[in-house]
């Protein structure tokens, strides 16, 4: 497919690790490169089929927030350029758009999840047990309701294939201490807020997302990853939304939705995507990249 890159293969620089969606490749020993592919996964398990020019739309998206957030706190993009690297054509050709050279930082070992609406496991636990992630919600709240505060539920990392388990904000201390954690929360309401705030002018309710932070050599939290994309979020349409019921998406619960109507024991491999669902699933982050960037 053209847009298409499933997986890069670049050997100017050494792999340092392949995540469910990134490569991410040595530089120096101050800086990496990050290639957001058009791998997807559901589920915690990668899919066989790649979107086409998904990587270059999380990198878009990813760095407006990037910029947009500056006044909060600093960022992973560094000064460097595709042009401050010796690639070959090919190499340059695989990584234009949809990659950028980010400080090399000390990443945590959470997953920072935010919820400003119930749904999901969140909805699913509320009607069991009255909570999310065990902290206790008022009676009344409906499918996709507004939660009466913005939610920090924090998980694990798992590498790919594992599953992210939800953990307390006290087990959080315990991985990255007291000082570190209630930054991690602050900071992650915080960009939650501005986005959902700024989303909602341009036609889209964010419902959760999640952050990743990692630490500079002076300790100094540091916004890294992805931000705010149909990937790493629940973007719902703001003129579809009804408390109550499911809402239609601009993000991957489309895919997730179709594998649910599967045979399939969400382990590694993944099955095979119908043409139908990967051209769907495209439109569907296009369309949520144009509202978010508009003027």
């Amino acid at each position: 497919m053209a847009n298409t890159v499933f997986e890069t293969h670049i050997t100017s620089l050494p792999l340092l690790h392949k995540g469910k969606v990134r490569d991410i490749y040595e530089i120096d020993d101050r800086h990496m490169l990050v290639v957001a592919t058009d791998r997807i996964s559901a589920f915690d398990v990668i899919m066989p089929n790649p979107i086409p020019n998904k990587g270059a739309l999380l990198t878009r998206v990813s760095n407006f927030w990037f910029e947009l957030f500056a006044d909060l706190i600093p960022n992973q993009v560094s000064s460097l350029t595709l042009n401050d690297l010796s690639l070959t054509d090919n190499e340059r050709k695989q990584v234009t758009g949809r990659s950028v050279v980010v400080k090399r930082l000390k990443a945590l070992p959470i997953e920072a999840i935010v919820r400003g609406y119930l749904i999901g496991s969140g909805w699913k636990e509320y009607q069991a047990k009255q909570s999310v992630c065990g902290i206790k919600l008022p009676a009344g709240i409906p499918l996709a309701g507004k939660l009466p505060e913005t939610l920090f539920t924090p998980s694990t990392k798992a590498a790919a294939g594992q599953h992210d388990e939800n953990i307390s904000f006290e087990e959080t201390i315990a991985l990255v201490g007291e000082d570190i954690a209630t930054q991690v929360r602050n900071v992650s309401i915080k960009l939650y807020e501005k986005a959902a705030a700024y989303a909602l002018q341009r036609g889209i309710v964010i419902a959760d997302t999640k952050f990743e932070f990692g630490l500079d050599e002076q300790g100094t939290l540091t916004l890294i990853d992805e931000v705010l994309t149909p990937d790493s979020s629940r973007f719902w349409p703001a003129d579809d939304y009804v408390p109550g019921k499911n809402p239609s998406s601009f993000d991957k619960q489309y895919i997730r939705d179709y594998l649910e109507t599967l045979d399939w024991n969400k382990q590694a491999p993944g099955p095979e995507l119908p043409d139908e669902i990967i051209k769907n699933t495209q439109i569907k982050y296009q369309e949520a990249a144009d509202k978010l960037l508009q003027n």
